[in-house]
C-alpha cells in the first residue's frame, strides 16, 4: 500500500523560501514612490509668480515665491525660506532692472548672483529685463536693449498696452499660453537665450546683456509637465 504524503501547500512553500513571502512596502518606500521633486522660486513680482504658476507640471510640486525687494534682499530671503522647509531645487529669479537714479545698482546685482550660487541655489537672471525672455520667443536680440525696448515688443506681438496692463494679475495668467500659441516658439527661445548666454565668461554679470537664464529653470520644469 502506497505511502500516504501531505499535499503541499503554497503557504508552506513561502515559509520555507523567503522571497515568496508577501511583506507589506516600508513607509520609506511609501514615501518615495508617492514624494513628488520640490521647486522653490523666489522672484521679484508677480508676473514671473504667474509665469512659473502656469506651468502644467504634475509630477513635480512648483512653490514661487514674489518678493519686491533688492537683489540681495531676494537672496537673504531665500535663505531664511530654505532654513524652514526643505526643497530639492531652488531658484533665485531676478533682473538688473537699470534704473540712472539708484547707486549701486551693478554692485547689488553681481553680488546677489554670487550670494545665491554660493548658498547652493540656481539663478535665473537677466539683463536689462526679465521680459527678455518672452521677447526671444518670437525674435532673436543681440543688442544691449533697457527694459522697454521689450516692452514695446510685447505690446505689439500682443496687441496691449505692455506696459500699462502687462502687469496686471488678470493678464499675468495668461502669458504661458500666449507663449505656447501661433508666433511664438519656446523651443526657439531656448536656444537664443542659450546662444546669448554662451557668448559670456566673466562674471563681471552686470556686463552680460542681453542674457536670461531663465531657460535653464524652463528646461528643469519642462521635464515634469502633464503629456
Amino acid at each position: 500500500m502506497p505511502k500516504k504524503t501531505r499535499a503541499t501547500k503554497i503557504t508552506d512553500i513561502r515559509a520555507e523560501k523567503a522571497w515568496l513571502k508577501k511583506t507589506r512596502p516600508s513607509a520609506y518606500a511609501l514615501e518615495s514612490r508617492d514624494r513628488k521633486k520640490t521647486f522653490l522660486i523666489v522672484c521679484e513680482g508677480q508676473t514671473e509668480e504667474q509665469y512659473f504658476k502656469s506651468f502644467p507640471v504634475v509630477s513635480a510640486s512648483v512653490k514661487p515665491v514674489p518678493l519686491g525687494c533688492s537683489k540681495t534682499a531676494l537672496v537673504e530671503c531665500t535663505k531664511q525660506i530654505v532654513a524652514e522647509d526643505n526643497y530639492d531645487e531652488v531658484w533665485c529669479v531676478f533682473d538688473m532692472d537699470v534704473k540712472g537714479d539708484i547707486v549701486g545698482q551693478k554692485e547689488d546685482y553681481n553680488l546677489a548672483i554670487r550670494s545665491a550660487l554660493k548658498a547652493g541655489f540656481k539663478c535665473a537672471y537677466s539683463n536689462d529685463a526679465f521680459e527678455l525672455w518672452f521677447a526671444l520667443h518670437y525674435n532673436y536680440y543681440d543688442q544691449q536693449q533697457h527694459r522697454s525696448f521689450y516692452y514695446e515688443k510685447l505690446s505689439d506681438f500682443w496687441n496691449i498696452n505692455y506696459e500699462k496692463h502687462g502687469k496686471l494679475l488678470s493678464f499675468s495668467k495668461t502669458i504661458y499660453t500666449k507663449l505656447l500659441e501661433g508666433g511664438a516658439d519656446q523651443l526657439e527661445a531656448i536656444r537664443r537665450a542659450k546662444q546669448l548666454h554662451n557668448k559670456y565668461s566673466s562674471e563681471n554679470y552686470h556686463e552680460h546683456n542681453p542674457v536670461t537664464l531663465v531657460y535653464k529653470l524652463v528646461l528643469k520644469l519642462n521635464q515634469y509637465l502633464r503629456t
